[in-house]
């Protein structure tokens, strides 16, 4: 504090009238939980508006003096700062808002890691029905189409209008859609993307554990192999272990160990691959269909796998949580810049995994596993032990580490149970229970329904409003752009375009399965 004179002078009426310059604290954006009770405990009861006077004076003698706000334009910022900084205990207390040190690198590792992995090993499936050009062209739409809607996310994350800072998807769609249909819409759809991803993620880790041993033990290796569930049981064991890391933020270390394998397998099976060469008597033509109906269904089918790798959206205000922001430095600028530079990368491995993928084997891909049986199946005599032992390897981090950013949430939602009966923060031995008991039911569900990878067509249907619909109606909702201008538009036909496809997508992937049948090999993994 600087010292001022002291004048014995008596303030006169003029001197009084000038305002002094009044330096306001950062505006903090504070994000809605299901507490309203502030950290720091102020004496205003609507978000710091009413400041507490040490004068005794009484009120009654004292004139109210109301400035108009163009004589005195910074009193709407000092108000608007002393009203958000009102902090949230709930969000100090929980995984995803306990640290909010990251920055555009952190995001770019959590957003690398959740956008890419196991679900893009089968992109060429959906080419073997729609062919080179349709499959082209679907899969760069898609593409675009997704990236628009992460950015309005990225927008939508805090308001400079309430300063508010939706932390979680559910609690946007709260916002814009209401309690009842935002439960209606949005529940499940999130719960699967969280929880359904974790237990995929146990079945392709698992399985590919298997794999691994087989490949380094080789053909003449008299040691026995565990059973798929014990190998389910060692992958689970693993996740669990590395889950007791406390935040959001504390795994960016493992989303980077995460992007960098899913990277590297990505790289390394569409490389084997074109660098073997196309196989003998490999064909380009689409499966056709017996019948027209059928084959409306199939594209469907096809059309859900493309949107079923674009899958993400719902951490993406997570990973945005984990940031500071103010009015002057938002967290929208530096976590727009980690997904540009994440979803690059994204598309350097997505697309040549896709299009070398459908010219290495074309009609051949197997539908179960993808790129990566197809490896093992086709190559699995001319290509080294260490490259096949390596790409196996790769994959069973890069499952581990995405365990971790895409159980987040769930260990999120289950702590904020406890915090909001309790008005305490959940002690690390409770935490640690939680998380347990999470994983455990994933392995429970992964052993039961080991053929769940087989439903990525109907579950990228019910799956898709959330990354390619949702979006845009927040837009309209929140931002409320001018009626019939270019981005009202360009939004109300994506999202009723995008609830469309849902419907549709849904309806064949039933079908399809109705149709072709499905080898439910309950509690029996391969």
């Amino acid at each position: 504090m600087e010292e001022m004179p002291i004048s014995t002078t008596p303030p006169t009426a003029e001197a009084d009238s000038v305002p002094h310059p009044v330096e306001a604290p950062p505006a903090q954006y504070h994000s809605p939980s299901l507490t309203r009770v502030p950290l720091i405990p102020t004496s205003a009861e609507d978000g710091g508006d009413k400041i507490e006077t040490t004068s005794k004076t009484p009120k009654s003698l004292t004139p109210r003096i109301r400035t108009p706000r163009f004589i005195t334009p910074i009193g709407s910022p000092i108000r608007r700062a002393l009203k958000l900084t009102r902090l949230d205990p709930q969000d100090a207390w929980l995984p995803i808002t306990e640290s909010r040190n990251g920055n555009a690198y952190y995001a770019a590792f959590h957003t690398l890691c959740s956008g890419i992995g196991i679900q893009a090993l089968v992109l060429p499936v959906a080419f073997t029905i729609l062919g080179w050009t349709w499959g082209i062209i679907c899969l760069a739409v898609a593409f675009k189409w997704q990236l628009y809607t992460l950015y309005l996310l990225v927008q939508l994350h805090e308001s400079p209008e309430t300063g508010i800072r939706y932390c979680r998807y559910l609690q946007l769609s709260h916002a814009t859609f209401g309690s009842k249909l935002s439960r209606l819409l949005t529940l499940f759809p999130i719960l699967y993307l969280s929880g359904g991803t974790c237990v995929a993620l146990i079945i392709v880790g698992g399985s590919t554990s298997k794999m691994f041993f087989q490949t380094v033990c080789g053909a003449t290796c008299t040691a026995k192999s565990l059973t798929p569930v014990e190998w389910y049981l060692v992958f689970t064991c693993t996740a669990v272990l590395l889950s007791q890391l406390p935040n959001l933020n504390s795994i960016a270390g493992v989303s980077l160990i995460g992007s960098v394998t899913a990277v590297g397998y990505c790289t390394l099976i569409w490389v084997v691959s074109v660098s073997k060469g196309t196989l003998p008597g490999v064909s380009y033509n689409p499966i056709e269909a017996k019948t027209d109906l059928r084959q409306f269904f199939d594209v469907l089918n096809a059309l859900g796998i493309i949107a079923f790798a674009f899958r993400g959206h719902n951490l993406i205000l997570e990973i945005q949580s984990t940031m500071p922001s103010s009015e002057k430095h938002p967290s929208r600028i530096p976590m727009w810049r980690g997904v540009k530079f994440s979803y690059f990368l994204i598309a350097m491995c997505l697309f040549p995994l896709a299009i070398g993928g459908y010219w290495a084997y074309g009609q051949k891909i197997p539908e179960q596993g993808g790129m990566l049986t197809a490896l093992y199946a086709f190559h699995s005599r001319d290509t080294s032990q260490f490259i096949l032992g390596l790409t196996s390897l790769l994959v069973i981090i890069n499952a581990v580490s995405s365990f971790q950013i895409y159980g987040m949430p769930i260990f999120d939602d289950m702590e904020s149970l406890y915090t909001r009966r309790t008005k305490k923060p959940c002690p690390w031995w409770l935490r640690a229970v939680f998380r347990i008991m999470f994983g455990f039911s994933c392995f429970f569900v992964a052993v039961a329904i080991p053929f769940l990878g087989s439903l990525a067509g109907l579950i990228g249907g019910i799956a898709l409003p959330v990354t390619l619909a949702y979006p845009c109606f927040m837009w309209l909702k929140i931002k409320k752009p001018k009626m019939c201008s270019s981005i009202w538009l360009l939004n109300w036909a994506l999202g009723l375009l995008g609830m469309a496809l849902s419907v549709f997508l849904t309806a064949a992937g039933v079908y399809v399965i109705i149709d072709t049948g499905i080898h439910a090999n309950f509690f029996k993994p391969q």
